[in-house]
């Protein structure tokens, strides 16, 4: 159930959960956000994230995981078994990458200087 307690002009809602812990995504977001039958939850420190599932394209990186796969010997259903378990690590790693990025940036994670990456500018 949706309450109506929202701020003006925002795109905030407040919901309701049911005694099941469901709750109802409101139709503007829902469409505005292209949610079809399935939706992602992502924990981020202390918010829960529901996003729509986007269809799984595998071209990002697919190419590059086939190259080193077929570099390693592999062919057949060890090719295709091996493919599906690294395609499924990628998504996790950007994430993290992602959430590294967000902590850095708020000041409340690890970061590198420049000058931890490429060493102190040299005088010319």
């Amino acid at each position: 159930m949706l309450t109506t307690n929202s701020t003006p002009g925002s795109d905030r809602k407040r919901l309701s959960i049911s005694s099941k812990r469901q709750i109802t995504i409101p139709q503007k977001f829902y469409t505005m956000l292209g949610f079809t039958d399935t939706a992602e939850c992502v924990v981020r420190g202390n918010e829960l994230v529901i996003r729509p599932v986007r269809s799984e394209s595998g071209g990002e990186f697919a190419e590059q995981i086939l190259a080193e796969l077929i570099a390693e010997g592999l062919s057949g259903e060890k090719l295709l078994t091996e493919f599906k378990a690294r395609q499924a690590k990628i998504r996790p790693a950007v994430e993290a990458m992602i959430a590294d990025a967000e902590a850095a940036a708020a000041g409340t994670g690890e970061y590198e200087s420049y000058e931890d990456v490429f060493g102190p500018e040299e005088d010319e």
